[in-house]
């Protein structure tokens, strides 16, 4: 009876025990599941990824001079017949981004040029499907051929607000783009302003507000609540992908 006491019973022991080895499978399960969340830490820096960022860790796309600004503005005309033209500007109106995506294309795939001579190209997006419910978009640097991350759609909840999941790397969810303010009203009046907002780790990184504007679509980028989290970019590029659906609902409506 040593260690229960003199008046422990056989149920009050048995009832020790099975407490104990809960307690100790409890330990066990935790210390697996710390396990699993260390491996995928750092696999993400094996990857050149800091750990809950999109940046690499070398910094690479910091140190570009048209990515290092705290803000963009894109701009797109109201009517095109031939497909969406997207400008992306620094803030002294130099042109950083420029994008032709063709409203009929199936495959959501596009490349993000330096020039509108489309000469330079700067990112590839490519959707892994011509078909999903759940579309997933990775973004690639031209030159290196590195993929800075995906931009996974939520099929269903994007009815009534557009929602993506942004993917490291590793295909490892790490945060989420999504449609702010009255999505669902904006569905049937889209000439109210639309609002999204980037966050990585719960925290927001990047925001994507459209300013109302006659004869063209401007929105403002702002990467400052992220600086240093998320590159630049990948920013862009999320951005692109979110005026690209609202352009694809006009184009269906009207």
């Amino acid at each position: 009876m040593s260690g229960y006491g003199i008046g422990a019973t056989p149920r009050s022991i048995g009832g020790a025990v099975t407490i104990r080895a809960a307690a100790g499978i409890g330990s066990i399960a935790k210390g697996r599941r710390d396990g699993r969340l260390r491996a995928r830490r750092e696999r993400g820096y094996h990857r050149g990824m800091q750990p809950g960022a999109m940046v690499p860790t070398g910094g690479a796309a910091m140190s570009a001079p048209a990515f290092s600004h705290p803000h963009y503005t894109i701009k797109r005309p109201f009517w095109s017949f031939l497909g969406r033209r997207f400008h992306v500007h620094a803030p002294d109106g130099s042109l950083v981004a420029f994008v032709k995506h063709p409203v009929f294309k199936l495959r959501g795939e596009f490349t993000i040029f330096a020039d509108e001579s489309e000469t330079r190209p700067l990112m590839v997006v490519r959707s892994r499907s011509v078909l999903a419910l759940n579309m997933a978009h990775d973004v690639f640097d031209a030159g290196s051929q590195e993929r800075l991350g995906s931009i996974r759609s939520r099929g269903l909840k994007s009815i009534v607000r557009d929602t993506w999941d942004l993917l490291d790397a590793n295909d490892q969810p790490v945060g989420l783009m999504q449609e702010d303010g009255a999505a669902m009203i904006r569905r049937f009046f889209p000439i109210l302003p639309s609002h999204h907002h980037i966050e990585l780790g719960g925290q927001t990184v990047a925001r994507i507000d459209q300013q109302f504007r006659f004869f063209v679509k401007e929105f403002t980028l702002d990467v400052t609540p992220g600086a240093g989290r998320v590159d630049p970019r990948f920013a862009v590029a999320c951005a692109m992908l979110a005026l690209m659906a609202e352009s694809a609902r006009e184009a269906a409506s009207g």
